[in-house]
């Protein structure tokens, strides 16, 4: 069996996740990395700046608002992703279609039982708020509450629990909405870093709709997809990006017939038939990524490029805090103090002129965020982010 080692799965990550060679823009860096992971919005405007030669805010926000050549939408693991549009279809029938027919069960279990209303009624509450949504083109939450007012519907969610809540079903409506892919997130209100969206009908990014695929067929592009910028992987790696069972994963992998190859870790990983041959290795390089960057998230099994620093830069749930790497491994973290300033740590000796070259994009990340403030919408901050916190 062909043997793909550490330095040459570090040189792939660095030439494919267009660390090492610069992307054209927010498309190609979005195609080159499958998605990129937007549950902390500020992270999408992060990652492209850290593939790109020259990007500003607005032309990422050119290319999700304007031009709509990205569009954010639920996918893998139940996240929300930043996806170029013709991938749209894929993700939608590999992922959120299932997530959609979970959830549904899960709000009309309780709405029944607070005897609120049954499935028909929650599904026509939909269809009113969509078609508000359609009549206006553009709508915050509180304007589609004024035009269907059943979105004010008030529930209490984990009653007689200390973490008691009351709520509208506004959020649960629109969050089906979206995950059926009837509804999309445009532009939130107030400045890059935030989630309060804007909500307009999918088709103001896709004419037709989203496209419906197979399930098995969608499953089969995405897994190429993976495989592409992230192989060599291991079944571990794709049933935890994916989100999937261990049974889909192989029936999708079973169709693309993928070239096994021993790993330094031990374990087999997989490349696609056309991807056995070396990539050379590129030119030395450092790179400070934000929080959930879609390159750390990419595989379950992570010590070829971690080494032993999880504890330090990994949550419980497995999310990442923002890293500093320099030549496809991770030598450090980084975070946004509320006053602004950048401050990282280097958590190994690389040398005067890494650590020269870690210090300059950190002054040149600090810029190019400027007033804004980037701070974690739910995952919790690791050890090395709290102690950079202060």
């Amino acid at each position: 069996m062909q043997r793909i080692d550490g330095a040459q799965r570090r040189a792939r990550l660095g030439v494919r996740h267009q660390l090492a060679t610069a992307a054209a823009g927010p498309v190609e860096v979005a195609r080159a990395m499958v998605a990129l992971h937007s549950t902390d919005p500020g992270s999408v405007f992060l990652s492209v700046l850290a593939r790109t030669a020259q990007v500003d805010v607005q032309t990422v926000e050119r290319a999700l608002y304007q031009d709509r050549t990205l569009i954010r939408m639920l996918g893998m693991r139940r996240t929300m992703f930043v996806v170029p549009v013709e991938l749209a279809p894929v993700i939608q029938a590999a992922c959120a279609n299932a997530i959609a027919d979970t959830q549904r069960r899960v709000y009309v279990k309780f709405l029944d039982e607070l005897g609120i209303g049954d499935g028909e009624w929650f599904r026509d509450v939909q269809d009113s708020t969509e078609r508000a949504l359609l009549k206006r083109g553009e709508a915050v939450a509180t304007q589609l509450s004024e035009d269907e007012p059943r979105l004010r519907t008030p529930v209490v969610v984990a009653a007689g629990k200390p973490y008691q809540t009351k709520q509208n079903i506004t959020s649960w409506v629109l969050f089906m909405l979206a995950a059926e892919g009837r509804i999309v997130r445009g532009r939130p209100r107030g400045s890059w870093t935030s989630s309060q969206w804007s909500w307009s009908p999918v088709q103001a990014w896709l004419p037709g709709g989203i496209g419906q695929l197979p399930v098995e067929e969608a499953r089969v592009e995405l897994v190429r997809r993976w495989l592409a910028t992230f192989g060599p992987g291991t079944v571990a790696d794709l049933r935890w990006w994916t989100g999937w069972t261990t049974g889909q994963v192989k029936q999708a992998l079973a169709e693309l017939k993928p070239v096994e190859v021993d790993l330094d870790e031990g374990g087999t990983g997989l490349v696609l038939p056309d991807d056995v041959e070396p990539v050379p290795e590129p030119d030395p390089w450092v790179a400070l990524l934000p929080a959930l960057d879609p390159t750390p998230m990419g595989w379950s099994q992570r010590a070829w490029y971690l080494g032993e620093h999880a504890p330090q830069l990994f949550d419980r749930s497995g999310n990442v805090a923002p890293t500093v790497w320099a030549d496809g491994r991770i030598i450090g973290g980084w975070t946004q103090r509320p006053d602004g300033e950048v401050v990282y740590r280097l958590l190994e000796d690389v040398g005067a002129d890494t650590t020269a070259e870690v210090a300059a994009a950190a002054q040149r990340l600090a810029a190019w965020i400027g007033p804004a403030r980037i701070a974690p919408r739910t995952r919790l901050r690791p050890p090395l982010e709290r102690e950079l916190l202060g």
